[in-house]
């Protein structure tokens, strides 16, 4: 053992011999329970909402689907409802999606702002996910939960607590603590003790969150829509073919996703100025493009308007059911939305991306020598990677949904090209964020963005 490492093992040593921090460790242990059990019920009320807004409404005005205008009014809606919590709430209902998946600034304050805005966002059709709101909240909850139980004020206890009760969260909508940690190891982008440190009670939240999740989702039967992708038969082994085919489905997914991101980055300046009725406008064309699908190839508008987790296990178990054409026009149509969503409305980046990978690789499967399960997993990896830019989080993602470690190379493979197209191209580089300037409600805390550091 060198000096250095003897002294952070010592250094490691006296900070879990600190009351302070043992104290702080058994909150952030409990944390994880109630987070969870808000988050689940956060998360099955948006899937209920969703369904009653899509399913249930339409069959009950007499159609057997969403008619192809349905987006139009629902994104309108959402537009005014997110542009009037941007321009009034303190927080302006979260970070702008296009700047990435931001894990830190975790307040009390803005949480009203975020839950208003995501729960107009995402049930009626934005393109985005559930996991920033889902971080805001879990972080946001466990500062709560902090002060009522009159725990450590420090700045440092604040940081930990905001992250375990992020993690917990991150854990519910993935579906596995696994992620959490590895996000988290990316993103906070620390080491030795201090990594230690921030990952013992990020652990403990999310592995006894994830625990209360799946027994209290088992024991209630509501869904809430988590990220799962079943993929049938016998996994394939690799070949030439599929590693040569995966290379080049990743850089071409990296860089339609970057040139997404770009768009949505310009989208957020543009809606700087007159929010309300320039978000409104943005989202308005969101749902022109749900639209557009719908007339083009006469299936439901919600395969576009939405973030695509529902949609990934039966496209991806069942490809045959998207023919090429319905492929190529949700992968255009889909992509354009996500473009505007990214830089209007609220939630978050990756399910819409993930989504777009899994097309791209379905579409690209019958290609000589590649089969689905290959492209499909570079796909998801190479998305990841495209928009949070964390490569060891995007690979773990992308093997944890296959669910095969056959397909591990293919899988680094495909990250790091994407990973490196991401980065050589001179779009979606990062912007000023306006929430750290001064607005309505002064000046705001810097959120620290996944994937925009240097």
């Amino acid at each position: 053992m060198t000096a250095t490492q003897a002294g952070e093992a010592e250094l490691l040593r006296g900070l879990l011999k600190t009351p302070a921090y043992r104290k702080t460790l058994v909150l952030c242990a409990l944390i994880g329970i109630p987070v969870s059990l808000v988050c689940f019920w956060f998360l099955a009320g948006l899937d209920e909402l969703q369904h009653l807004l899509w399913e249930s409404l339409p069959h009950g005005l007499g159609w057997e689907a969403a008619p192809w205008w349905w987006p139009l009014p629902l994104l309108l809606v959402a537009g005014v409802v997110v542009g009037w919590v941007a321009a009034r709430l303190p927080g302006a209902g979260g970070h702008v999606p296009a700047d990435g998946l931001a894990m830190g600034g975790a307040s009390t304050k803005v949480l009203p702002g975020v839950l208003v805005a995501a729960t107009a966002s995402l049930p009626l059709g934005a393109v985005l996910g559930p996991e920033a709101p889902l971080i805001a909240l879990g972080g946001g909850l466990a500062l709560l939960l902090r002060d009522l139980a009159r725990g450590p004020g420090t700045p440092q206890a604040s940081v930990l607590m905001g992250v375990a009760g992020a993690a917990a969260a991150i854990s519910v909508i993935f579906g596995s603590p696994l992620i959490a940690a590895v996000l988290l190891i990316e993103v906070v982008g620390v080491g030795g003790p201090q990594l230690v440190a921030v990952m013992l009670p990020a652990l403990l939240s999310s592995g006894l969150g994830a625990l209360v999740f799946t027994g209290f989702g088992r024991w209630t039967g509501l869904k809430t829509g988590g990220l799962t992708v079943k993929i049938p038969g016998p996994v394939p082994r690799l070949d030439a073919a599929d590693v040569g085919w995966g290379l080049l489905l990743a850089v071409a997914v990296a860089v339609v996703l970057r040139l997404a991101v770009g768009v949505g980055q310009g989208v957020a300046a543009f809606v700087t100025r007159q929010t309300v009725a320039r978000t409104a406008l943005c989202a308005l064309g969101a749902g022109g493009c749900a639209a557009v699908y719908a007339l083009a190839t006469d299936r439901s508008p919600a395969e576009v308007a939405s973030s695509g987790q529902a949609l990934m296990s039966p496209m991806v178990g069942n490809p045959h059911a998207w023919g090429v054409g319905v492929l190529v026009a949700v992968l255009l149509c889909k992509t354009a939305a996500y473009a505007l969503c990214l830089g209007s409305l609220r939630g978050g980046p990756i399910f819409p991306a993930l989504f777009l990978g899994a097309a791209a690789g379905v579409l690209a499967a019958p290609l000589p020598g590649l089969g689905v399960v290959p492209a499909v997993a570079a796909g998801l990896a190479a998305a990841g990677a495209s928009v949070l830019r964390l490569p060891v989080s995007s690979a773990v993602m992308a093997l944890l949904l296959v669910d095969s470690l056959a397909m591990t190379p293919v899988v680094i493979l495909a990250t790091v090209a994407a990973l490196v197209t991401a980065e050589l191209l001179p779009v979606g580089r990062g912007r000023r964020r306006p929430e750290q300037s001064e607005g309505p409600q002064g000046p705001q805390e810097p959120q620290a963005p996944a994937g925009q550091r240097a």
